[in-house]
């Protein structure tokens, strides 16, 4: 390791030192990092950054707390392991600040996620207006995810959902045999139900519409459930002659009504895939009860500031910032009492009412303290203090840029980056001491306007006595960085070094890091002239979320960057409605490598309004590139998912020995049963369950990982087994398979886009979002052009490094040059610089943003004095030419 930075070490307070850190791809790493200090750590993608921070530094800390923690209270948390390290020093208590989302539930929403809406509800309780001779309610009775609170008629949803004649027979002028009921299964299970039909005297070959509505009633909606014989492959008279000649049946079958089997499949089906398609079958309304709140009656009769707490929710975070504002203010016990604010509970609602009638906005431009009459003293001493500790934490949020955000936003609907910032906010706001709070690129997702907030967010947490260690690619907090380690200099088994550990400046000597070229701006980005529009395509009348009636217009055959704050609503353009209106269009399912889980407190996806005007005769396909995991579990990886792994099995198949014994391509698969180890069932590791402590997961003992049976691992190619090749790097299999061009044809395009260090059997539970991403893209240009394609990804620099960002360019602008083209919403200034257009939206986030604001190549929108964008770009294009 080379020598630290000759900076004086009294300016920290300690080091935490680390000696043999072995984790993944660390190789015996020593290193002292300073302690209340901004520590940011830097390297490529898959350099061993995070395995240093939060594989070794933070899972030694949390392992540390739990010691102290009771044995039996350890079963029910979750825990990290056990780092491989030798020795870890001056190490205080740690908190990680992760992009994990952990359980998507609609349940869970910005105001839980900061503990925001236990104020909230404690506010409504303590200090809102109730109506005359109603008892106070509890906090509890505010919440809708509690049996107090809960609309007794949705259950806390919001909504009620309804399986109707309409929605799952969407073609009446089908018949029965031609699948005109469209919610039964598709396969055997659906003929089954045809099958029974026939027996019990249904005519199946008249059209729906031409059906009793009796029939059509019992078919899809009763609860009996008859066994019959079945005569399957009869015809429908051959069937009634059997049945009177009583004839053997095929088998005995069991009727189902399609409405009690959609119901039945969503509640009880283990299979994601299956519950995905059963809920296209049930159609979501808002409550009648509570109108969509989710609360019962009793609740939403309390009001505060003229709103009832549902209303209050819905406000963005600035907004009700304004509310808080002047509760909060000391002069509010005064101001109160002398309005003479005598409006009842019913006036307010009237007048609302009224307003709405006539347009205009619901509560008048903004909830009116005056509106809640009548509070004792006790109660507007409750309300100021309530709301004093509600503002300063909202403002935390505010500081971070997400002041447009709800209360009611649910959290799947929220970006990894914007999650980990709400919780970030709630850091900044514990006030604790002597700790190590670890990051993990915290920018990811930032518009560099925001920027600004976040490096005071993370000085504030500094300043208060704390150590900010922060995985990081973003150049501008390497600079503000009071130390910065480089981990390196490439990835995988090349990488896993410490290069540099010191202040920034001193990482200018080391000639070996990735880094240095980028932070001291000794890489620029290439100016290149924009290439000329093929066309346009062109959107008009768009609506989704904070978009209202927008129209733009994307270059054909071009590379297009769409910008904006967070929130501006680039992603609803881009990654929502241009990918809906282009795929309705095409005829183009929605793409997805596994479906995500379905349940019904999920929130129904919201519909893209708007129509394409232009261009889409020249776009004959649809690609989404976004960073959704490959797959879901341990079996799916990189050789599975781009599809060289089939081409190698085919290899080992048309080997002698395989020949001789009968193995078919099938054989070397790890997911069928005759060549995968019965043990470990191809996993590869067993399960260790331990009382009181966290799960080992152990090589299989009868495999010893390589998944497979003996007799398959016997068969090689080129003196390696099919296990041999799962454990190769990208690159050690580009030069064993140079002379098959299938195999290397994936594995060039997976090289060239950096991944080289990854290992064919890597399971894509260990892939970051950024990987999977470049794996989905590499997967696509290893495939021969089919036609003019539109790829749309959603920030495919995040994650990467400045050197990775450039090998991604690289590939894009590839696919441009062969006829395609590609959209991308991005905050890296760098990309953007080199694309041939740009759209930025906004001005603002939330309601203040959702328009075009500039449209055109780089160096007009540079010049547009109302973009926020426009300064940081201006800059970087000035670093170009310069």
């Amino acid at each position: 390791m080379p020598p630290r930075s000759t900076s004086p070490e009294h300016a920290f307070t300690g080091f935490v030192s680390v000696r043999g850190a072995r984790e993944h791809n660390l190789q015996n790493v020593d290193v002292d990092i300073p302690r209340d200090a901004l520590v940011v750590f830097t390297g490529v993608s898959g350099s061993g950054k995070s395995s240093l921070a939060f594989s070794t530094v933070y899972a030694e800390a949390q392992r540390r707390y739990f010691e102290s923690v009771a044995p039996y209270a350890r079963r029910l948390i979750d825990q990290v392991g056990v780092p491989d390290v030798d020795a870890i020093e001056g190490l205080p208590p740690a908190v990680a600040l992760q992009q994990q989302r952990g359980s998507p539930s609609a349940r869970s929403s910005v105001g839980s996620v900061t503990t925001l809406s236990s104020s909230i509800r404690m506010l409504y309780s303590r200090a809102g207006s109730y109506p005359d001779g109603q008892p106070m309610l509890y906090a509890e009775d505010f919440s809708p995810n509690t049996p107090q609170g809960a609309c007794p008629e949705c259950h806390g949803l919001g909504r009620v959902y309804e399986v109707t004649e309409a929605s799952m027979v969407p073609d009446p002028s089908l018949t029965i045999r031609e699948r005109a009921v469209a919610a039964w299964p598709l396969a055997w299970g659906g003929q089954n139900q045809r099958d029974i039909l026939v027996t019990l005297g249904y005519d199946i070959d008249k059209p729906w519409r031409d059906l009793p509505q009796e029939q059509r009633d019992w078919i899809l909606f009763t609860e009996e459930t008859p066994t019959v014989p079945v005569y399957a492959g009869l015809t429908p008279e051959q069937t009634r002659t059997a049945l009177k000649r009583k004839l053997e049946p095929s088998y005995q079958g069991t009727f189902s009504g399609a409405k009690r089997y959609v119901l039945h499949t969503f509640m009880h089906s283990q299979s994601a895939q299956m519950r995905k398609r059963v809920s296209q079958y049930m159609r979501p309304s808002a409550c009648p009860l509570c109108a969509g709140k989710r609360l019962k009656r009793e609740a939403l009769t309390v009001t505060f500031a003229g709103l009832d707490i549902a209303e209050l929710s819905q406000l963005p975070l600035q907004d009700l910032a304004v509310v808080l504002r002047t509760v909060a203010n000391p002069d509010y016990l005064t101001n109160a009492e002398q309005s003479g604010a005598t409006l009842s509970h019913q006036q307010t609602r009237e007048a609302r009412q009224q307003r709405a009638a006539k347009g205009e906005p619901a509560h008048s431009g903004g909830p009116d303290v005056r509106h809640t009459p009548n509070l004792s003293l006790e109660k507007r001493l409750a309300a100021q203090r309530i709301a004093a500790e509600l503002l300063e934490r909202i403002n935390t949020l505010i500081d971070l840029g997400l002041g447009y955000l709800a209360l009611e936003r649910s959290t799947p609907t929220l970006s990894s980056g914007e999650l980990q910032r709400l919780r970030l906010a709630t850091q900044l706001n514990s006030q604790l001491f002597g700790v190590i709070y670890v990051l993990d690129e915290p920018s990811a997702g930032l518009h560099p306007a925001d920027s600004e907030a976040l490096y005071a967010a993370l000085q504030r947490l500094k300043s208060s006595g704390n150590s900010v260690f922060v995985v990081e690619h973003d150049l501008d907090t390497m600079r503000r960085a009071d130390w910065l380690i480089d981990v390196g200099p490439a990835a995988g088994e090349h990488g896993g070094r410490i290069l540099y550990s010191g202040p920034p400046a001193g990482l200018a000597e080391i000639e070996q890091s990735c880094t240095r070229a980028y932070l001291f701006a000794e890489a620029r980005p290439q100016h290149q002239q924009s290439r000329a529009a093929q066309g346009w395509l062109a959107l008009e009348g768009v609506t989704r979320n904070n978009l209202q009636d927008l129209s733009a217009q994307f270059p054909l055959g071009c590379f297009t960057a769409v910008t904006g704050i967070s929130g501006s609503g680039k992603s609803s353009l881009v990654s929502q409605a241009l990918l809906e209106l282009v795929s309705a269009h095409l005829g183009q399912p929605e793409q997805a490598a596994e479906p995500d889980e379905q349940s019904l407190e999920d929130e129904p996806e919201q519909a893209s309004s708007g129509r394409i005007a232009a261009g889409l005769e020249a776009i004959k396909r649809l690609v989404k590139v976004d960073q959704k995991p490959i797959g879901r579990t341990p079996r799916s990886n990189l050789a599975t998912y781009t599809g060289l792994f089939d081409h190698v099995r085919k290899l080992f198949a048309a080997t002698e020995q395989a020949k001789a014994q009968g193995f078919d391509a099938g054989r070397f698969s790890f997911n069928v049963a005759k060549g995968r180890c019965e043990t470990c069932e191809g996993e590869g590791f067993v399960s260790v369950e331990l009382l009181f402590m966290p799960s080992v997961y152990a090589p299989c003992p009868t495999c010893h990982g390589a998944r497979y049976n003996p007799a398959t691992l016997a068969v090689t190619w080129q003196d390696m087994s099919i296990a041999d090749v799962l454990g190769m790097t990208v690159e050690q299999a580009l030069q064993v398979f140079a002379e098959q061009p299938p195999v290397r044809r994936s594995l060039q395009v997976l090289a060239d886009i950096g991944l080289g260090y990854l290992r064919l059997g890597q399971p894509a539970t260990e892939l970051s979002g950024g990987e999977a991403q470049r794996i989905k893209l590499a997967t696509e240009l290893q495939r021969s052009a089919r036609g003019a394609t539109l790829y749309v990804l959603d920030e495919p620099t995040n994650g990467l490094h400045p050197q990775d960002v450039d090998r991604l360019l690289l590939q894009l602008n590839r696919l441009v040059d062969g006829g395609h083209t590609v959209v991308v919403v991005e905050h890296d200034m760098r990309v953007v610089a080199q694309s041939d257009w740009v759209i930025d939206i906004g001005p603002g986030a939330g309601t203040a943003g959702g328009q075009v604001v500039a449209s055109g190549v780089p160096a007009e929108v540079a010049r547009c004095k109302h973009s926020r964008t426009a300064p940081f770009l201006q800059s970087v294009l000035r670093s170009i030419t310069q």
